[in-house]
């Protein structure tokens, strides 16, 4: 990626987004959160800049951004105040993810090391695609979901927008989850999950 990255958040999900881009050779400007105590720190060697009002000292066309957050209502915030403000948002893909070529992504899209999206695949916006998960052939993610690591979903799973699924769940072939909803950790889904 040519265009430079600020990172979003200084927190844990941060350092594995961090981690991610060096491995791509993406160059790192920096981190911003909004806790003043870490502004002049450094997070595993890459300088926390400010708040979120650093970002803007760089015009939309000279950075993307990325979010270092994990919550999916803090993401999805975050998104939707920068992208009113013109900015673009990185996809960040671990080298030791796989990818399928007919798979589409959308903008933002995190997909971390060992995650698997296979053939036919739709991410949506802003999704976290966590270490180890799997998001096997025709599934359909909504915008701004959150994949734990060791999360597994069978061919032509449909989760709607704002769903967290948990750690090492395993979700049944064609079945849909509604939007908003909080799949646990270790979970078997067998039928189909109502909104919320």
């Amino acid at each position: 990626m040519s265009v430079p990255v600020i990172i979003v958040g200084a927190g844990g999900h941060a350092k594995v987004v961090l981690e991610a881009l060096r491995r791509c050779g993406t160059e790192i400007l920096g981190l911003v959160d909004r806790d003043p105590e870490k502004t002049g720190k450094s997070l595993l060697g890459a300088p926390v800049i400010g708040g979120d009002d650093a970002i803007a000292e760089y015009a939309p066309h000279d950075i993307r951004l990325t979010i270092g957050l994990g919550p999916i209502s803090q993401r999805r915030k975050l998104f939707d105040a920068f992208k009113d403000q013109s900015y673009e948002f990185a996809n960040v893909i671990h080298p030791a993810a796989v990818v399928s070529d007919s798979a589409k992504l959308g903008e933002g899209v995190q997909i971390m090391a060992g995650a698997i999206i296979q053939a036919d695949a739709r991410i949506g916006d802003n999704v976290i695609i966590n270490t180890g998960a799997s998001v096997d052939h025709d599934c359909v993610i909504g915008g701004h979901v959150h994949i734990a690591p060791g999360a597994t979903l069978a061919g032509g799973v449909h989760v709607e927008a704002e769903c967290y699924l948990g750690q090492a769940c395993s979700v049944r072939q064609d079945v849909r989850i509604g939007r908003g909803s909080l799949i646990g950790m270790g979970s078997v889904v067998l039928a189909g999950v109502p909104p919320g």
